[in-house]
């Protein structure tokens, strides 16, 4: 069995339809995930909730799943609702009560058996503290991290230290997402999947055969261009 994991698609479902028929994805047969923020910035954000739901696929909750999730919540709840952006605002008028289901359900970690012959594989949306295990790490950090101080804490900014991802230890493999301005990443545990699709750049995925005899074919990255720059970049992203 193949594991599709699938970088940031902030609802450019077009590109996502087009990464999925490249990589010839077999719903059913190979397992498809996706590192979160699945929705808001792009123009079809509902589609990519729906495309995930009808295919079964599993997902991590990200830093923008939750920003419309609070709103969700707060209206289940009868509190006051948080301000949104416009952006935001769309991709709550259009989710239904299934799609909102789908997201709340989402966890913020996702370990993968049988994705590669050699290791665990971990899915997360941003970072994970090298300092810690996997039970102790603090939602900030597994929805907004980005880089490693010098001290050792985890920054929310891209530019406040090195790539977190630089640091994790393994053996376990991590593939994650959030950080589009460093794109592709590639450290010995840990593979970065947000290159910047809704930006203009490419949707980016990485497929595990953990069922390949040959090294060589265990883990490839396969990427296809934005149709075109759904939102213009601002500050870490």
């Amino acid at each position: 069995m193949r594991t599709l994991v699938v970088g940031d698609v902030h609802g450019c479902l077009a590109e996502l339809e087009a990464l999925l028929a490249k990589v010839r994805f077999e719903p059913g047969h190979d397992r498809l995930v996706l590192v979160g923020d699945l929705v808001a910035k792009g123009p079809s954000s509902k589609g990519v909730v729906a495309l995930a739901r009808a295919t079964g696929a599993l997902a991590v909750r990200g830093n923008h799943d939750e920003h419309v999730l609070r709103w969700y919540r707060a209206k289940r709840d009868g509190r006051p609702l948080p301000e949104l952006g416009r952006s935001h605002r769309e991709v709550c008028a259009s989710l239904d009560d299934d799609d909102w289901a789908y997201l709340d359900a989402l966890p913020t970690s996702l370990r993968l058996a049988g994705a590669l012959t050699d290791r665990d594989v971990l899915v997360v949306h941003a970072a994970l503290d090298p300092s810690r295990t996997l039970d102790a790490q603090s939602e900030d950090v597994l929805l907004n991290g980005r880089s490693l101080r010098a001290d050792g804490t985890v920054s929310m900014r891209v530019d406040d230290g090195a790539p977190w991802a630089s640091a994790w230890p393994g053996p376990e493999l991590v593939l994650f997402g959030h950080d589009a301005i460093r794109k592709l990443q590639r450290h010995p545990h840990a593979i970065g999947l947000d290159t910047g699709c809704v930006y203009g750049g490419e949707l980016s995925c990485a497929v595990l055969d953990g069922d390949a005899t040959d090294p060589s074919r265990t883990l490839a990255i396969v990427s296809v261009p934005a149709a075109r720059v759904y939102s213009e970049p601002k500050g870490s992203r």
